[in-house]
Order: C-alpha cells, then structure tokens, then sequence
C-alpha cells in the first residue's frame, strides 16, 4: 500500500482546506476579544474555558472513531462547524461578545478534539506500518501549512477589514472541505454491539485506560510528562504571546494584530519545517532521544525572556520572539510526530482512536488550568512578562530531564516490536519460498 494512494491524498487535501478554515478562525476570535477588553485575565480564563469541551470531546471522538465511518465524522464536522461560524458572523454585535466568542469558541474546540482523532486513526488504515511516520509527518506538514498561511492571511484580513471576513472565509473552507470529504474511501467494519451509548462510552474508556494503565503504563507515563508541559509552557507562549505583542510592545492595534499574525505564521513555518525534517529524517529519528528534543524546545523559550529583560525596542524585541516561536515549534513537532508514531505503533488498531483520544484528553487536560493562570498572572506582572517567560522555562527543562528514562523505555520496546514483526515477515517468506520449491 503506497503512502501517496488517492484516499490518504484526498484526506491531506481535505485537511488543508478545513485546517486553514480553523486555524484563522481560532487566531481571529480570541485576539478580537483582547481588542475588544484589553484583559489579559479576561483573554486567559475565556481560553482556558472553551478549551475544556475539547477534552471532553477528544476521548468520546476516539470512541466514534472506532465505531463509526472515519469519512462520515469529518464530513458531518466540517458541516457542522460551517454552521456555527456562519451562525457568529450573523450574531456579532447582538450579543454580549463574552458569551458569544466562550460559546463559539467551546464548540469549536470541542468539534475539533472529536474531530482529530478521526484522521489520526484513519492513517493506519490507509498506509501500510513502513508508511505510518512519513504519513504523520505529512500531516504535520499540512497542519503546519495552515498554521503559517492562516495567521499572516487572517492578521491582515484582521488588521485591514476586521472580524467578518475572516469568518465569510472559514464558512466557505468548512463547505469546500465536507463536499470533498465526502467521495473519500476509508475501510471500515462495523463493531457489533447491542449495548447503549453510555454503556459503550464506559466500557471503551475503561478498555483504554485499562490498556494505557496496565499493558502500556509507559504510554500513561508520557501523558503524564506532556500534562505539565502544557500546564508550564504551551500555556505561557498561547496566553502570553498574544499579550506582550498586541500590548506591550508599542504598536498601534491595527500593526499589532497584523504583527500577531506573523507570529502565528512564524510558529506555522517551524512546525513545517519540523513536519519536513520529520518526514525526510524519519528512519534515523529514534523516541529515546524524544526528552533532549525537549529540552531544546524549552530553551527556546529563553531568549525571549533575556529580550523582555533588556528592555530592547519593541522591533528588537518582536524578531525575537518570531526566531523564538519558530524554533519552538520546529522542535515541538519534531517532538509530536514521533509520540504520534510511538502510540500508533505499540496500539493494537482495534484500540487505536480510543487510545490516541484518551492519550490526548489525559495530555491537554492541564492546559485550561495553565492557561487561566497565565491570563491572571500576566495581568500582574504585566511590567515584568519575562518573570513568566523564565519559569516556565525553567520547569519545561527540568521535566524534559526528568522524563529521559521512560523516553529510553519506550524506544526499547518499538524495538522489540519492530524486530519482531521482521522476524515474523522473514519466516513467512521462507514459508513461502519451501512452498513454492516444494511445488516445482
């Protein structure tokens, strides 16, 4: 089965157009709420708020995942979201904006944790073992893309026209996107099942913990490592970025929006260059060295903090953070795509979007909380943001440390996994060949 086969293309082309839909409609809301009240606080706990539906929603998308037509969820999703940003355009301004960006924003969030782990467990489906990294790192490749075009496209559609067009446009994205999912082809067997929905979401979470728990605590483990970084660091650059940008830099709103989005497009281009590297690299990458991949994402965060220090001009200052979020994410993904590949591979396919669900609702379930925290921080320290910056590095690289052994565990047994499904792929071809001398 080759990687490039017409239905995994399709599913790339279909996550280009519906990811750039996203990533500028999730740029545009939350940054036209921090021009609208100026809080830093208000900005973070709104984050933090419609951040949880999409923990929530990750680990009932695993569940439908593996019950129900992979096409099928992406097709009804992407319609779904269409609605509701074509339901915001024509509501903004009638409403409170708080409850109306905290509404849409949740569902939106929460659309897309069900959303992803129906693409993630469609790729083993579509792509034999040997293909499983390339294909993940092309689809880091195309989420990168949307994150480097959607925020410089949405910054200056933002800064030059405001909030609406960028919403016309993420409708249109979401149609395109569901209409083309629809002629995709992915196998699929219906489980049989006479039990009820709550049953079955019980006893699927209790299979996947129970998996995660008992046979790959290791799994469980990284979950674990990967709640603090986002606690401690995913939530200090998506909550203080924003901030120190549009607020703390001198730029008037409309060149600090735009600006804002280069960021955005800055952290975009270093997850594809990270998805690139990932993808051509992808043999000599090895999981056991995932904790020093770690550590340098982390140190990446320092420099800004030194910028914020020195009191540098807001310009000096800015291309710092630029450099800063490219390596950043560059390593982050570096980072993300061989986890992804680890948890793909030591899965059984049967549990596959159950285990990547409750993989990514245990690892994101720290990010409100950091996120609100971050938001409130931010506010009082706001004539020393580097304060925030520092620690966060600080505990990014001590975790990163700390977490190397179950990194070198890890690595060990997709080695025993590797080499002995190579050994079972060797004794079969000997089979075959007695067979065939045996034959003649």
């Amino acid at each position: 089965m080759k990687v490039f086969n017409r239905n995994f293309v399709m599913v790339l082309i279909g996550q280009i157009i519906s990811l750039f839909g996203n990533t500028i409609l999730r740029f545009a809301l939350p940054l036209y709420l921090l021009n609208e009240t100026k809080s830093a606080s208000l900005y973070g706990i709104v984050q933090a708020c419609a951040f949880i539906p999409m923990i929530l929603a990750t680990p009932i998308g695993g569940i439908i995942a593996d019950r129900v037509n992979k096409k099928n969820i992406m097709v009804i999703l992407d319609f779904t979201t269409a609605f509701l940003t074509l339901g915001v355009m024509l509501f903004l301004g009638r409403f409170n904006i708080v409850i109306l960006l905290l509404a849409a924003l949740s569902i939106l969030y929460a659309i897309q944790g069900a959303y992803q782990p129906a693409v993630q467990a469609s790729i083993p489906l579509l792509v034999d073992e040997e293909g499983i990294m390339q294909a993940n790192s092309m689809i880091n490749i195309v989420s990168s893309l949307s994150q480097l075009v959607g925020p410089v496209i949405g910054g200056m559609l933002f800064g030059f026209f405001g909030i609406k067009p960028i919403l016309l446009v993420s409708v249109v994205c979401f149609v395109i996107s569901a209409v083309m999912e629809i002629f995709i082809v992915i196998p699929f067997n219906k489980p049989e099942s006479k039990d009820g929905v709550f049953d079955i979401v019980k006893s699927d979470m209790k299979e996947s913990f129970k998996f995660m728990l008992k046979d790959r605590p290791e799994i469980f483990k990284v979950c674990l490592i990967l709640t603090v970084v986002n606690i401690a660091l995913s939530a200090c650059a998506m909550v203080g970025l924003p901030v120190i940008v549009t607020q703390k830099l001198g730029f008037s709103a409309d060149t600090a929006n735009t600006l804002y989005g280069y960021v955005e497009g800055a952290m975009g281009a270093g997850s594809l260059a990270g998805g690139i590297i990932g993808g051509v690299f992808a043999k000599k990458m090895k999981i056991k060295n995932c904790s020093i991949l770690l550590v340098l994402c982390c140190l990446s965060m320092l420099p800004i903090a030194a910028a914020l220090s020195m009191n540098l001009s807001g310009m000096v200052s800015y291309i710092v953070i630029i450099a800063s979020s490219f390596v950043m994410m560059m390593l982050s993904t570096l980072f993300s795509i061989q986890l992804m590949a680890c948890l793909q591979i030591l899965t059984p396919n049967n549990l596959l979007g159950k285990v990547i669900s409750c993989a990514m609702c245990i690892s994101m379930c720290g990010a409100p909380l950091g996120q609100a925290a971050y938001g409130v921080a931010f506010q009082k320290l706001a004539d020393s943001p580097q304060i925030l910056f520092a620690f966060a590095t600080f505990v990014g690289v001590v975790l990163a440390l700390c977490s190397n052994k179950v990194f070198v565990i890890i690595g060990k047994l997709m080695t025993d996994i590797t080499e002995s499904q190579e050994d079972t792929e060797e004794g079969y071809k000997m089979e075959c060949s007695k067979g065939e001398a045996v034959a003649k």
